[in-house]
């Protein structure tokens, strides 16, 4: 591609109002007023009373605006101005400047951060009922958990300190501000967020974990889960706390236990003929002798946990082993074990495969870290803590606007719905007065954007609802 000659002396001019640069926002936020999200806002979110007398005016308008910003693309507070540009007033009513937004976020209490992680819960399942976002949930369900760092460098952010972070598959402190999420998905449906709380930077990693479990699966059950519900962790919720909420809650649980004596007593039981090699999805054969490359070997045993405590369970201690690569492997071998916990029924080996799995929600983590959570924008604890809630109901947003647009679209990374489906440029227009958008010729993902448009405003499904 080569730039035509006369364009270098071209003259821009930023002045037409009848343009817009993410005409996707149309279906999308049309699709989250039909799941309620304006009215569930208005519900449950309320302030009593505020530092400045208006920032608190019009709850839902503004936090819409936050998510539409986001959707957009937006990682900071000054980027939520994207929502102001061109024609989008036009499309749009309430649309609010950034500073009036940060002013907004900056009214936020821990409370008022309880009322809008509780929008997120109700928005998901009016989202999962809406659309094929959770398909085969009725059958089986994932919940996982897991936590992240975020890293901060101002010394004016509230709740700033210097946690446990991996750089490089390196542990190093890092300071920052520590979220910790649980996600939901099936075998057939890409991950969405049941929650997100944000904690200081040196929170242990399983901090409020067994509440954040609790509510993950009552989220679940509501968007229909009907059938088993395995909830997966590492070894930071191989805990009393989140193994007793499973037990409280009906479900099943595989959660990695932290290597104690009494773990490293329960491995030592296992007989040498019980190893079975498990056969990962994707594992190479050796093409002469036909073994797996891959030297894996699992076998389980029965351990019961927290037997200091009150309430000790007793379920299968599945291990992994994984034969240590050093210099005297060839003399005689040496194993690094991996064990886990679970009351799952799967054969040993499917239960390994199964529990391995949980690193899906790192996608999660890759999709918020490439989106919104690119910054923690506030020196507020709580003004942060709702921008995450809020990118986390974006996240979900999008997911459930890439089932009604394709099946490649509805497994895709935020990025790409962004790209394809959200900014997209649109002239506004009015024809015999009747309402037009119009979008680019040849547009590879014309036919997707229209399959998405359609989807949302069907005749059946009727417009948004108003605020």
């Amino acid at each position: 591609m080569k730039l035509q000659h006369e364009w270098s002396r071209a003259t821009p001019t930023f002045d037409d109002k009848n343009l817009v640069s993410c005409a996707g926002l149309v279906p999308v936020m049309g699709l989250a007023e039909q799941a309620g999200l304006s009215e569930l806002i208005d519900q449950r979110v309320a302030f009593k009373s505020t530092r400045v007398a208006s920032a608190a005016v019009n709850p839902a308008g503004k936090v819409t605006s936050v998510i539409a910003g986001m959707a957009a693309g937006a990682d900071c507070i000054d980027d939520l101005d994207v929502v102001r540009a061109g024609g989008m007033p036009r499309l749009f009513t309430a649309v609010y400047a950034p500073a009036t937004l940060g002013q907004f976020l900056r009214e936020f209490t821990h409370g008022h951060t309880l009322q809008l992680a509780s929008v997120l819960r109700a928005h998901l399942v009016n989202l999962a009922a809406r659309t094929d976002l959770l398909s085969g949930i009725g059958e089986q369900a994932f919940v996982d958990i897991d936590s992240l760092l975020r890293p901060v460098y101002g010394h004016a952010k509230q709740g700033a300190s210097f946690g446990h972070a991996k750089v490089s598959g390196r542990q190093a402190l890092r300071r920052g501000l520590s979220p910790l999420a649980t996600t939901i998905s099936t075998a057939t449906a890409a991950p969405v967020i049941a929650g997100i709380r944000l904690r200081a930077g040196k929170a242990g990693s399983g901090r409020g974990a067994g509440s954040m479990v609790t509510e993950a699966v009552a989220t679940a059950r509501a968007a229909g889960a009907a059938g088993e519900v395995l909830v997966r962790g590492d070894s930071a919720y191989g805990t009393g706390a989140v193994v007793g909420a499973c037990v409280r809650a009906g479900v099943r649980f595989s959660v990695v236990l932290a290597k104690n004596p009494a773990v490293n007593r329960a491995i030592g039981t296992i007989a040498e003929d019980a190893w079975t090699p498990v056969h990962y999805p994707g594992c190479v054969a050796d093409p002469d002798t036909g073994e797996l490359i891959s030297d894996a070997e699992v076998a389980e045993t029965t351990y019961t946990a927290f037997a200091s405590t009150t309430r000790p369970v007793t379920a299968r201690l599945v291990v992994r082993r994984v034969r240590d690569r050093n210099k005297l492997a060839d003399l005689f071998p040496l194993w690094r074990h991996h064990p886990f916990f679970t009351n799952s029924q799967e054969s040993t080996t499917a239960a390994d495969i199964t529990h391995r799995r949980h690193a899906i929600i790192e996608t999660v983590f890759a999709d918020l870290i490439d989106g919104p959570l690119a910054h923690l924008p506030s020196g507020r604890f709580s003004a942060n803590s709702a921008w995450a809630i809020c990118a986390a109901i974006t996240h979900n947003l999008l997911r459930a606007a890439g089932t009604l647009t394709s099946p490649r679209h509805a497994v895709a990374r935020g990025a790409t719905l962004r790209r394809q489906i959200v900014t997209v440029p649109a002239r506004l227009t009015r024809p015999q007065r009747r309402h037009r958008l119009r979008l680019p010729t040849h547009w590879p993902w014309t036919e997707a954007w229209t399959a998405l448009w359609r989807n949302v405003f069907a005749p059946a499904n009727g417009p948004p609802a108003i605020a």
